[in-house]
């Protein structure tokens, strides 16, 4: 067990964030804040990525630091961060425009799902290492039609085996990144009803038979409709056992919260920042804007929901971290960050008026890109739903 992990089993009145782990953010947030931000500010307000000419540089400075693809094992070249590493890491690198759904624009690479380490050799070989060492990108493609929020009853995608291989038809519903992903990972059902049916398979975007649509939405990143027409996908490219894909998508899914949460407290936190400094320097009325008790109780509530939604994720990230079941703690995190921030996002767009909702500032994009944050990953009614069952069962 590391210190990270010893540091959490103090009291939160006492805990104190382990050394190694304050450089880090030291460390990521003066990158970001100069070095990522610097060329983001030449780019169109609502862009999606970095041209790769401006971000191999920011790409080979962040290998020098030692935090290339933060999720991904040491064994396999990424940086090996626990989970609450990962947490702190993202609250720094998702304080930019883009960053809710593209921390600082990739410059720390992008790692591939986690579940892909859960494989064969030759499938780690074939699609996790180029992820790493090339920057091939995935999708993961778990929702439909029929629902995303209960995949155990709602998926309905068809894969049938025929001889040496499966044969995919159906539909996957807003998933992300399907465009420009090399591969991906599609979950379908082999067998009946339930959660023991599904079955996880590593498919190559340009197989035939697969079709995308893009769906436009509220933010300026995309997703997509795949369509599986008679998509055949070798049997070695099966991920685990039939049968285990509903646990893989449980894994992806659970561990993914901790990062998802703390990016969206990371967006708030610079929302916040941008919105005290104009509290101290706008005047009106005859005194600034920080002098008015209105305002100044926007700005404590927001500091004091911050403050405490990200002690929410670090006890999830710390239970995780230590071989705990934390599901619940996950699905507690994940509503208290995003609602947390999508309510300080809108404070601070209050107080700064018409500037707060024009594109001279990122304020706008972020409210926009929060709202989606409370669907994304599981509604929030869905895990209150869980909350509830685990309290009303006694198992807190």
């Amino acid at each position: 067990m590391d210190r990270a992990v010893e540091g959490m089993d103090r009291s939160f009145g006492a805990w104190t964030m382990p050394d190694e782990y304050r450089e880090m953010q030291r460390l990521v947030r003066r990158f970001v804040q100069g070095d990522v931000r610097a060329v983001e500010d030449t780019l169109p307000h609502d862009a999606t990525s970095c041209p790769a000419d401006k971000l191999a540089p920011l790409q080979e400075k962040a290998k020098a630091m030692g935090l290339w693809c933060v999720r991904t094992p040491e064994a396999y070249g990424g940086a090996g961060l626990n989970l609450l590493g990962q947490a702190v890491w993202a609250e720094e690198a998702k304080q930019v425009r883009m960053g809710l759904y593209n921390a600082a624009m990739g410059a720390f690479g992008i790692d591939p799902p986690n579940v892909i380490w859960e494989g064969n050799r030759r499938q780690i070989e074939a699609y996790g290492l180029p992820g790493v060492e090339k920057g091939t990108k995935c999708f993961v493609a778990i929702s439909e039609p029929s629902g995303g929020a209960d995949p155990g009853r709602s998926i309905q995608l068809r894969a049938e085996k025929v001889g040496g291989k499966y044969v995919l038809n159906g539909s996957k519903m807003w998933i992300t990144g399907a465009a420009k992903a090399d591969w991906g990972i599609v979950y379908a059902r082999t067998g009946g009803r339930g959660r023991s049916g599904i079955s996880s398979f590593i498919v190559d975007r340009d197989t035939p038979g697969l079709s995308i649509r893009e769906i436009p939405v509220i933010r300026a990143y995309s997703p997509f409709e795949l369509h599986f027409d008679n998509v055949e996908v070798p049997a070695e490219n099966l991920l685990g056992a039939e049968g285990q894909g509903f646990q893989l998508a449980e894994k992806w899914l659970v561990d993914n919260r901790i990062q998802y949460s703390a990016g969206t407290l990371g967006v708030a936190q610079a929302a916040l920042d941008i919105a005290v400094k104009w509290a101290n320097e706008r005047e009106t009325f005859g005194s600034k804007l920080a002098d008015k008790q209105a305002v100044q109780w926007m700005l404590a509530d927001s500091e004091m929901e911050l403050r405490a939604a990200r002690l929410v994720v670090y006890d999830a990230a710390w239970r995780g971290d230590r071989g705990e079941d934390f599901k619940l703690e996950a699905s507690i995190a994940k509503v208290t960050a995003t609602e947390t921030a999508g309510r300080i996002v809108d404070r601070c767009m209050q107080i700064l008026g018409g500037l707060g909702v024009s594109k001279e500032l990122p304020l706008e994009r972020w409210y926009r890109e929060l709202r989606i944050h409370r669907i994304g990953e599981g509604p929030s009614e869905v895990h209150r739903m869980v909350v509830a069952r685990n309290v009303l069962n006694g198992r807190r």
